[in-house]
């Protein structure tokens, strides 16, 4: 069973909300193996224009599933967000289980439950790269990173950080406010 852990912002989250929540994201416990005690971390925010905003992150150990709706409606947003996290877990089901057959791996156990709403067909489409890019990186800081993205109009900027000298991406938010993510060398045991 999926544990939650559910926080409002201007918005108190009552028990009829929270039962709802339960609810409507109760679909996953047949996609989750509940030894694994995931934790649903559900935000809702509640913005003075009477729109809502409902976060849902859940942490897995081989995937995080997340999402987030802005809606006028509280449970249409709710309800978005299941849909997509549904729609997150059979794709990887998916993938899984097409690598499994490929190289014989079984490692992976999920509970069989195919949506009859959702053609398996539209999820199992192929990756195709349309475009390639190369790109030098020189170091350079934070700044000047971000005036590189804003140059050239992008949302993400990949640059190779002066400071630590490791790969990193700096992205613009939704809140035109800047996001930072910072890479890690993981040493390989032999």
């Amino acid at each position: 069973m999926i544990d939650y852990q559910i926080r409002g912002e201007n918005i108190s989250t009552t028990e009829a909300i929270e039962n709802y929540i339960k609810m409507r994201l109760e679909k996953l416990n047949n996609y989750i193996d509940a030894n694994n005690n995931p934790i649903a971390h559900v935000n809702l925010r509640k913005y003075n224009e009477k729109t809502f905003k409902v976060e849902v992150t859940m942490p897995l150990p081989f995937l995080t599933l997340r999402a987030e709706e802005t809606q006028s409606d509280f449970y249409s947003a709710v309800d978005l967000v299941s849909a997509k996290l549904l729609r997150q877990i059979r794709k990887f089901k998916t993938r899984v289980n097409r690598k499994s057959r490929e190289k014989g791996f079984k490692g992976i156990d999920f509970n069989e439950q195919v949506d009859p709403l959702v053609p398996e067909e539209a999820e199992d489409k192929k990756l195709e790269v349309i475009r390639r890019k190369t790109l030098s990186l020189k170091p350079m800081d934070l700044e000047e990173a971000a005036l590189q993205m804003e140059m050239l109009d992008h949302d993400f900027f990949l640059f190779l950080n002066a400071d630590t000298n490791q790969l990193d991406i700096i992205y613009k938010r939704d809140d035109s406010k800047y996001g930072l993510i910072e890479t890690e060398n993981v040493e390989s045991s032999k």
